[in-house]
């Protein structure tokens, strides 16, 4: 028996491995399970070398839990070691001298200790995070001389014993004696559960005890005619081992592509609207198949279901900062050997391979749109209102990509009718421009509650397009500010008149005298710190009161409210509006006529409150008020 020391000479690591090197303590589990992979590809691959010749055999990797024993067992049947390449691979610390670790992982932040792994080969001492003992007991696959199966056994300290044992088969296990603390992973359904989240496409299968499946007896009929069928207790095979982005794009189906996605997201009711399958190997291994789902009102909802890998070993969902955040909307999976294991995201970030991978996801989601929209734009534009944020999104945010989205970006006006960019520009070319000859793109982002100003616009022969989505007004901005020839209105802003010509077209029936007396006499009938009144001449058929919001305090406070735009400061300004008065209609001459207050009052409160409510800014005391004063007038 050898007894010794690990590499180890002024501080003991593990009570450090065993509190701070991993932020989650799970992911021992997927280190483990990694490494028995890594022996059983070594030998497959030494096998179609030719430089081992012996029967592969069954190369499962087996995962057992023993509660009474408080053991987690991995076991494999891959390369194994001898007692010289135990002593090489796990008492020596890899790549640095114990000082220089303990060095650089106290001057990290939390954030970054996940990367300390990576850097010094540590994956197989997280077992210490869970276990006051680890025993590894192997056997290398080599022949003759100095290949006796070895016993490794450790309690956590810095020494260990290295013995002889019998053992036949070739291959590693890696025995965990679960400590007090970390109770929780002996429990089936807890390991299950690590096993689903790390090892669901691992190329190797990973069993995990049984499970009772039902079986058509063949040739056998039940009693209603139908096939007979049995339960019975198979292998609980954890794993897909030869998972759909593993193959060529030629040689997948529609069917495999949806049956994927609900592999990969089983409680998901939405069907994908279509995939891109990625496969490069020059400048950098990727592969993977991305979703479009159809994107709801909540982003929050929709990202984290983007999953990691490299070499089909599960990295994270947590993909922010690693691809560009328009992208963390799409579902599905990244795989790329070039994408290292054991590191932080803030690595991650910083490294040159991803911004590669991470452009080249960009471009390729480009190319699948413009293909889409090119190939068949009637399907493209009944998909529009499911995609139409992701678009945005990518737009605002990405400038490479606004630049390819230019040519299949869309607007929808009321008639339901797409327009891109260009074509929609050229389509109110000559009738929507202000006295400035900026364009005008009238908007609406609620139709029923806009639908007497959008009337308005129509009677005037304007065009409305239909911006209701979450990143409009986002997006509305950043598109003015890449056309300095543009502006968008919303049809509520202000008087139809004035959004696009600013200025007046009637002749007013008031003198500014007339207009100063009826403004003290309608200001004494409203809220005026919420309302500012104004009098516009328009023409005798339009309303007599009118509710507008500027369309910069609205947009910024509409900004606000969903984040962005530097304006926080805008969610807590009180709401201010424009109170229009049509210094032309008959109603307004009538009150002006009548000088009795209490008729005066009377009027000016009922078309104020059906302005109100034409806003949907009518509510509570005032709506019942409004209702009572309504039947009054009827009667």
């Amino acid at each position: 028996m050898q007894k010794g020391k690990i590499n180890v000479q002024t501080e003991n690591i593990f009570p450090i491995i065993k509190k701070f090197l991993y932020s989650d303590h799970d992911i021992f589990l997927r280190e483990i399970i990694s490494n028995a992979v890594d022996a059983t590809q070594k030998l497959k691959t030494l096998a179609s070398l030719g430089k081992f010749t012996g029967d592969l055999g069954d190369l499962t990797i087996h995962v057992n839990v023993d509660k009474k024993k408080k053991t987690i067992t991995v076991k494999d049947r891959g390369i194994g070691m001898t007692a010289e390449e135990v002593n090489k691979y796990i008492n020596e610390i890899a790549l640095s001298s114990a000082e220089d670790f303990v060095k650089k992982f106290k001057t990290k932040t939390e954030a970054d200790r996940n990367a300390i792994i990576g850097q010094f080969g540590l994956g197989f001492y997280s077992a210490f995070m869970v276990s006051d003992k680890v025993e590894i007991l192997t056997k290398t696959y080599k022949k003759g001389g100095a290949t006796k199966a070895v016993k490794w056994t450790c309690d956590g300290s810095t020494e260990y014993t290295l013995s002889d044992i019998d053992k036949t088969d070739r291959g590693t296990e890696i025995i965990l004696h679960i400590d007090g603390e970390s109770k929780e992973f002996l429990e089936e359904h807890k390991i299950l559960e690590l096993l689903k989240k790390y090892s669901k496409f691992l190329p190797v299968p990973i069993q995990f005890g049984t499970e009772k499946v039902w079986e058509k007896v063949e040739g056998e009929k039940d009693k209603d005619g139908k096939d007979k069928q049995i339960e019975v207790v198979k292998p609980r095979i954890i794993n897909n081992t030869n998972p759909l982005w593993k193959k060529k794009p030629a040689d997948c189906t529609d069917e495999e592509y949806k049956n994927f996605y609900r592999e990969l997201y089983p409680y998901s009711f939405d069907e994908p609207l279509f995939h891109i399958h990625l496969n490069v190997d020059y400048p950098f291994n990727l592969t993977g198949i991305l979703y479009f789902p159809k994107v709801k009102k909540n982003l929050e909802v929709q990202k984290d279901k983007i999953q990691l890998y490299s070499n089909q070993v599960f990295i994270t969902d947590q993909v922010e900062g690693i691809v560009p955040d328009f992208l963390t909307l799409l579902h599905g999976v990244i795989d790329s050997p070039d994408i290292p294991l054991n590191v932080s995201r803030s690595y991650l970030q910083s490294d040159s391979n991803v911004k590669k991978i991470s452009n080249y996801i960009t471009r390729k989601v480009a190319d699948k749109l413009e293909e889409l929209f090119k190939n068949d734009r009637k399907t493209f534009e009944q998909k529009w209102d499911d995609i139409k944020v992701f678009i945005e999104y990518g737009m605002i945010s990405e400038e490479k990509f606004y630049e390819r989205a230019e040519k299949f970006c869309l607007l929808k006006n009321i008639e339901g009718k797409y327009f891109t960019l260009k074509e929609y520009k050229n389509h109110i070319e000559k009738t929507q421009k202000d006295k400035d000859k900026k364009l005008v793109y009238l908007y609406t982002n609620d139709v029923d509650s806009q639908h007497s100003y959008i009337e308005a616009a129509k009677e005037r022969g304007y065009d409305i397009l239909i911006m209701d989505g979450v990143l409009d007004n986002h997006f509305i901005n950043s598109y003015e500010q890449k056309t300095s020839d543009s502006t968008f209105k919303r049809v509520d802003s202000d008087t139809i008149d004035k959004l696009i010509n600013k200025e007046d077209n009637q002749i007013s029936k008031l003198d500014e005298k007339q207009k100063e007396e009826l403004k003290a006499v309608i200001e004494k009938n409203i809220n005026k710190e919420k309302f500012t009144v104004v009098f516009e001449n328009l023409s005798e058929g339009d309303l007599p009161f009118m509710i507008v919001q500027p369309e910069f305090m609205r947009r910024m406070k509409d900004m606000s409210a969903l984040g962005g735009g530097g304006m926080g400061f805008m969610g807590n300004m009180p709401e201010q509006y424009n109170l229009v008065v049509n210094s032309n209609n008959p109603i307004i001459t009538k009150i002006l006529g009548d000088k009795e207050p209490k008729n005066q009052s009377k009027i000016i409160k009922q078309i104020y409150d059906l302005a109100l409510l034409s806003q949907n800014l009518l509510k509570g005391q005032e709506m019942t008020n409004f209702i009572k004063r309504s039947v009054d007038i009827i009667k």
